[in-house]
């Protein structure tokens, strides 16, 4: 079956930007590409307690196991080994990233506390829009007395959009509440 953000896309969001941007062909629309979903370990990296919970809640939110990220060289100023764990990411794409995206825009999204919606300048040049979520008690998946320690991770979306204003209209178009500036 697929899934409902991934049809609302296909019907209502491909006529409409076709329409108010003046495209003459359906694959000229932006597309999601793929979610990369990080949580930085930082100077808790020895500990395994925490490394193993974040990995766990990670694949919880996504339903995908995420992998360990490693230090590529040393660097003395952060107390950095090469080898040592930075941190845990995933990356989805398909029908997960979809599902991902809906669950995140209707369930997540309004239960952080003081929302006033997404910053507008979270977009780079190439069609990529980063959030920054403080705490993962936010998921509805995450049960908030199993949490180790409340960790924040980094979203970063990647579309196939050319400018940060079609980044911007697209992804308001799909449901992010992206604020009016």
């Amino acid at each position: 079956m697929e899934p409902r953000l991934k049809t609302y896309y296909k019907e209502t969001v491909v006529p409409e930007m076709m329409k108010s941007m003046g495209y003459k062909n359906p694959y000229q629309v932006p597309k999601l590409v793929k979610v990369v979903l990080n949580a930085g370990i930082g100077k808790d990296n020895k500990d395994a307690k925490l490394i193993e919970s974040v990995q766990k809640e990670i694949a919880l939110i996504t339903g995908q196991k995420p992998i360990i990220t490693r230090a590529r060289k040393s660097i003395a100023g952060f107390n950095l080994r090469k080898g040592d764990i930075c941190g845990i990411t995933v990356t989805l794409r398909g029908n997960r990233m979809y599902e991902f995206i809906d669950r995140l825009i209707t369930v997540a999204l309004p239960r952080v506390r003081d929302f006033n919606g997404l910053p507008v300048n979270s977009t780079d040049n190439r069609g990529g829009y980063t959030i920054g979520i403080k705490e993962q008690v936010i998921f509805p998946e995450v049960d908030y007395n199993t949490i180790y320690k409340v960790k924040g991770m980094n979203l970063s979306i990647v579309t196939t959009a050319k400018t940060k204003e079609e980044t911007i209209i697209f992804l308001r178009k799909l449901g992010f509440p992206i604020r009016e500036e």
